[in-house]
């Protein structure tokens, strides 16, 4: 495991990570984070990446911050759009984790032409079930651990810090709200029937013990997409890059060796 050196990057409303070369040949990998995810959730793969010299750059996603009537995920969308167009970015390689993969979805449906290829894993869009957002007892904080562990397979990784965490966003009235808009919103943005529109390679990577976005999730998004390849993490929740940072990295480098080995992929930079 990694700490984490790296510089938060300002640019207008952006706060981001920007590391690897400029100039790495092939398209630059963009990471999105969940609806309670954070930069820290990335260290590792950001780490790999670089060191493999990637340009892999991870925007702070602002699930809290947009105006109350653009809180959604097609906002989200919206501004990674905006992200994008800000670093000049022609292509991208997007791996979304959640709602992260969500933002992904809509954003490739939109401009397909801008993704080269994703990474989902534990992605909603298709299915997603309730953590009880909309009921929260917001000061329980019983409540928010066991809320919490669902995340992962191995409890251990709901510390009392990430409890902490979660326990200050549900407390806020005007994050709470928007954490509902956003599960509210992420429920009626079901992508479904659009995913036969995504042509573009798409490594799907899910934990075998997801109650979140469970296994048959990951199945039917290899199922319905047109060039969609799965892979399954034993005793692993729903955020593979946290709990097995290993076996995601290597199954992720592993598809990126292949994928930028195509010359369609490679000669974008």
């Amino acid at each position: 495991m990694h700490d984490t050196p790296f510089v938060v990057q300002h640019t207008d409303d952006f706060a981001y990570l920007d590391e690897g070369p400029r100039d790495a040949g092939h398209p630059p990998i963009v990471l999105l984070h969940g609806m309670l995810g954070e930069l820290s959730n990335w260290t590792d793969t950001i780490h790999c990446l670089a060191e493999a010299d990637y340009r892999v750059i991870a925007p702070v996603m602002p699930v809290y911050d947009l105006p109350l009537r653009k809180t959604s995920v097609p906002g989200l969308a919206d501004f990674l759009d905006d992200f994008v167009q800000r670093l000049n970015l022609e292509q991208t390689i997007l791996v979304g984790n959640s709602l992260g993969g969500h933002i992904a979805l809509l954003y490739a449906l939109d401009r397909p032409e801008r993704v080269a290829a994703m990474v989902l894993s534990g992605s909603s869009g298709i299915y997603e079930a309730h953590l009880g957002t909309s009921t929260m007892r917001r000061y329980d904080r019983d409540f928010i651990r066991e809320r919490t562990e669902l995340t992962f397979y191995d409890p251990a990784h709901a510390t009392e810090e990430l409890v902490d965490e979660m326990l200050d966003v549900v407390s806020d009235r005007p994050r709470a709200l928007r954490l509902i808009k956003i599960a509210r919103s992420a429920d009626k943005e079901i992508v479904t029937d659009q995913l036969s529109q995504l042509e573009m390679p798409t490594l799907l990577v899910w934990g075998n013990n997801d109650v979140i976005t469970p296994p048959d999730v990951g199945e039917e998004f290899r199922d319905e997409m047109p060039n969609a390849e799965l892979h399954f993490i034993d005793k692993c929740g729903h955020a593979p890059m946290i709990e097995h940072p290993h076996a995601f990295n290597e199954i992720m480098m592993g598809w990126l060796r292949r994928l930028t080995e195509t010359p369609a992929v490679a000669s974008v930079s």
